[in-house]
């Protein structure tokens, strides 16, 4: 009975460690929190992250968490990033939230939505240092409302 157990046990073991391996690492997430759920476009957020493998390709997330009453299925933004030799970039972004036929792309509770939108289809490589992003919307609507949080994410992608 007990050699069972034991098998089961490693069956159960060697699944995780394989399913874990065929995922994502995830890297770095930070968010701004907006306890009056709105958010300005002079409101400027800046996130940095450390890269110790610039061998490695990096997947970058918008993150955004927002109420059922977002007035939008879109957004625009400004995204800034500065490399750790000082070079800035900025690109201007309309991501889509919602779907015509689904509705919000994100997952949702109650009227509370995550998505993670994935700010360019393809991965990116980074120099070695400290790399930021800055965040600012560019909506007409400001402050812009029913905004929880937004926030960057990089995930490491496995060779």
């Amino acid at each position: 009975m007990m050699g069972l157990k034991n098998k089961q046990m490693g069956l159960f073991i060697s699944l995780t460690l394989f399913f874990a391996s065929c995922q994502t690492i995830p890297l770095f997430e930070q968010t701004t929190i907006f306890p009056e759920h709105s958010w300005a476009s002079t409101k400027a957020n800046t996130y940095q992250f450390n890269i110790t493998d610039t061998s490695a390709l990096y997947k970058v997330y918008f993150v955004i968490r927002h109420h059922n009453a977002y007035h939008y299925k879109n957004i625009w933004l400004q995204l800034t990033i500065k490399s750790p030799k000082d070079t800035i970039a900025t690109q201007h972004l309309n991501l889509n939230m919602a779907d015509e036929a689904k509705g919000w792309l994100g997952t949702g509770m109650d009227d509370i939505f995550d998505q993670r939108i994935p700010i360019s289809n393809a991965p990116m490589h980074f120099a070695l240092g400290t790399t930021s992003f800055t965040l600012q919307h560019t909506m007409r609507e400001d402050p812009l409302q029913n905004i929880l949080s937004t926030g960057i994410r990089v995930e490491k992608l496995k060779p």
